[in-house]
Formats: C-alpha cells, sequence, structure tokens
C-alpha cells in the first residue's frame, strides 16, 4: 500500500489530514520531530511527505535535504505558516513538490497530494519485465528524474483526470504518443477505447474515411461499409499524432465534431453522437501556421484544453543514463544479447551529441551498438561515427546501476 508521511508537531493538522483522506487507498504515518519522521522514512519508504517548515528539534530544510537523501524517490510537500515569495521560491529550488501555507486548504490540500501519488504511480514502470512481457507493452515509458519530465509527469497527472482536449507539443521524436497513453492510462475513459491515427501517414482523400467512416458505395471502392475512429473510440480517446498536417478540408470537420459532438459517415446521413476526448500532437509551430493560413485558429482554441510542451533530449541529458540504462536491459532481452553495461567513456559521447532525432534515435543508436558490441561492455567503437564528433558538454555522467539494483522507469 502506498504511503503518505506527515511530519508536523501539530495534532490538529494530522487529524485534519486523516479525515481529509479517510477514504483514499493509501496509509498515513505521522511524527512530530524531524528525527523521528527521518527515521520513518527510512523504514516505511513513503511515496508522499507533507513535511513542516519550523520542527520543534530543528529547521525543516535541514530535515528536507536528508530526507533527499533517504528517499530520493518520493514527492515532499513542505508546510509552512509563513507565505512569502522567498519561502516559495527557496522550497521549489531546493527540489520540492510543492508548499502549502497554513491554515491548510482542504482542496488544495487534496489536490496536491491526490497529484503527487499519481505522478508516484506514473514513475512506477518497472525496470525489469516479467517472463514473456514486452516493454512496449508497459502503460507508459516516459523514462527520466530529471527537472524537465518531472515537470512533464506533474501536468500528465494535473490534467489526466480532467476531461478536456490535450495538446501535445514536441520535436519528432521526444515521445509524444507516449505522453497521449500517459494521459489516457491515468484517466477515468482507461476502461474505454483509445484509438490512434497519424495524420501525416494517410492521404487526405483517405483520412476523412479512417476518422468519420464511410457507407456502402459512398466511392468506388467503397464495397462495404466502414466504422470510423471517431465511432470505434466513442466512449473513450481518441489521439490525432501530427495534427499540423492535417488538411484544411479535414480540420473543419473535426472542429464540427468538436462543437457539436457528432458526425456522418462520407456518404451517409444519420447522425452519430461522439463523446471522446481528443489528444493531439504535433512538432509543428502551430500558432505560426495558423499565421500562414495553413490551420484553423478555432480549431486550434478547441484542442488547447491543456497544452503540454514536451522537451527535446538535448534539454534533458541528465535522463541520458536512465534512458541507455532502459534500452541496454530492455534490448538485451529482445535480442538475446548480453551486454552487461556501458563505459563511462560511452556515455561521455552519448552525453555529447546533440540528438535531433530525439529519444527515437537515442533508442535506434543503443539498439544498434547493441548488436555491434562484441564483449560484456558498450564501447565507444560501436557508437555509430556521427557520435564521435561532438564535443563533449560540461555535464555530470551519472554511473549506470547494476542489474540488481532496482531503479523506476518514468
Amino acid at each position: 500500500m502506498s504511503k503518505l508521511l506527515v511530519i508536523d508537531d501539530e495534532p490538529e493538522l494530522l487529524s485534519l489530514i486523516e479525515e481529509v483522506f479517510a477514504q483514499d487507498r493509501f496509509e498515513i504515518l505521522a511524527a512530530d520531530t524531524g528525527e523521528a519522521g527521518l527515521k520513518l522514512a527510512a523504514e516505511q519508504k513513503p511515496e508522499v511527505v507533507l513535511l513542516d517548515m519550523k520542527l520543534s528539534d530543528g529547521d525543516g530544510l535541514e530535515v528536507f535535504e536528508k530526507l533527499r537523501s533517504t528517499i530520493p524517490k518520493s514527492h515532499i510537500v513542505f508546510i509552512t505558516g509563513y507565505s512569502s515569495p522567498e519561502t516559495a521560491i527557496e522550497s521549489m529550488k531546493r527540489g520540492a513538490y510543492d508548499y502549502l501555507v497554513k491554515p491548510v486548504d482542504v482542496d488544495q490540500l487534496q489536490q496536491v497530494v491526490r497529484q503527487a501519488f499519481e505522478i508516484s504511480r506514473l514513475m512506477r514502470v518497472p525496470a525489469y519485465m516479467e517472463a514473456g512481457e514486452r516493454a512496449e507493452d508497459l502503460p507508459t515509458q516516459l523514462i527520466g528524474r530529471g527537472s524537465a519530465m518531472q515537470a512533464v509527469c506533474k501536468e500528465i497527472g494535473r490534467v489526466a483526470a480532467q476531461d478536456v482536449n490535450v495538446l501535445i507539443l514536441g520535436e519528432s521524436g521526444t515521445g509524444k504518443e507516449l505522453v497521449a497513453r500517459a494521459i489516457y492510462h491515468h484517466s477515468h475513459r482507461n476502461g474505454s477505447p483509445l484509438m490512434t491515427i497519424n495524420c501525416a501517414a494517410i492521404a487526405e482523400s483517405l483520412l476523412e474515411s479512417e476518422l468519420f467512416g464511410h457507407e456502402k458505395g459512398a466511392f468506388t471502392s467503397a464495397d462495404q461499409r466502414r466504422i470510423g475512429k471517431f465511432e470505434q473510440s466513442n466512449g473513450g480517446t481518441l489521439f490525432l499524432d501530427e495534427i499540423g498536417d492535417m488538411a484544411p478540408n479535414t480540420q473543419a470537420k473535426i472542429l464540427r465534431v468538436l462543437q457539436e459532438k457528432s458526425f456522418e459517415r462520407v456518404g451517409g446521413n444519420q447522425t452519430i453522437s461522439a463523446d471522446v476526448r481528443i489528444i493531439a500532437a504535433t512538432n509543428q509551430n502551430l500558432e505560426a501556421a495558423i499565421e500562414a493560413g495553413k490551420f484553423r485558429k478555432d480549431l486550434y482554441y478547441r484542442l488547447r484544453g491543456v497544452t503540454i510542451h514536451l522537451p527535446p533530449l538535448r534539454e534533458r541529458r541528465e535522463d541520458i543514463p536512465q534512458l541507455a540504462h532502459y534500452f541496454l536491459f530492455r534490448f538485451n532481452r529482445e535480442l538475446g544479447t548480453s551486454v552487461q553495461s556501458i563505459s563511462p567513456e560511452t556515455l561521455d559521447r552519448l552525453n555529447a551529441y546533440a540528438w535531433p532525432g530525439n529519444v527515437r534515435e537515442f533508442e535506434s543508436v543503443i539498439r544498434e551498438a547493441l548488436l555491434r558490441s562484441s564483449g560484456v561492455v558498450m564501447l565507444p567503437d560501436f557508437l555509430p561515427p556521427e557520435l564521435l564528433h561532438d564535443e563533449a558538454p560540461d555535464v555530470e555522467v551519472h554511473p549506470l546501476p547494476s542489474s540488481e539494483e532496482e531503479t523506476d522507469w518514468q
């Protein structure tokens, strides 16, 4: 069972927390001193911690630093009786998940704590799959514990439960579909269908039929009725990838579905209801496309109920060791290879490269290097030539954990 640790010396606050979360499925642990809290944290490994800034036996910031060392993967929320911009900035700068001001607002308390647990669940993808289970079968593969991906996961936790359309922006290969699947997986629609369609991969003449379906005889090759993606995903979620490549005529029809929540099949006159959540993604600058007359402004505003920006890999280099580790063990399983580790020099080269193709390119490089490796260590010689020329940036290279250590994939 998940655990919430409260480190605060006010019995009234603990009583409030126990009352507010009485129906939630996590255990509440309590400590009235920093020392007792640190001991409980080491023993119980709580996913979320509520920590008072002012403790009877010390400064909450000092306890925070020790907690970060003891339970680095947990989300810590500061509670303070002294609200100030300096307090907020300092707590967030140190890596706190959030902070609350006393007297605690119940609605804010519920939102912050539940979102923290939701993000914890998002991050809990197993490092080592069970026999017969493939990595691509897992609900999410959002990998990385750096600040950029933490921000993305925080946004996913916020929007997943809200029944609003989502627009995901990011370069090619950054993992926009993985974000869409994570949102779906943690939404209340996860028991209903998730349908995906790549708008750039289908000719304009066929895209309308793919989306809305068609009746028999609607056009020359329509020898039977076809059910489209909107109808298939009714009650669920439709992921429209590369929405920026959609033709204006199809954009207008998508807009009508979003406005009226209904549509007709191509060649038909029966109005069909559409209870569908839209998650759209693009690698294009839609605002520039609007200015150029290539994308409808009204559709843009309908799609961007919430916008999530997915960072390119070059802006989250601290995640590269974890990505390398993940793909190493994944491809060892898939390919039957037995490379056990990646040399520090190889990690230097992985960190130095600009990764224009982002995680998709990174995955391909690790796979190729693994196939070319002749021993148990992946050496720089096995990397593609383009990775051997960029100068290494001034970044810290984190050692890979061994295959026996536990790793949480985000």
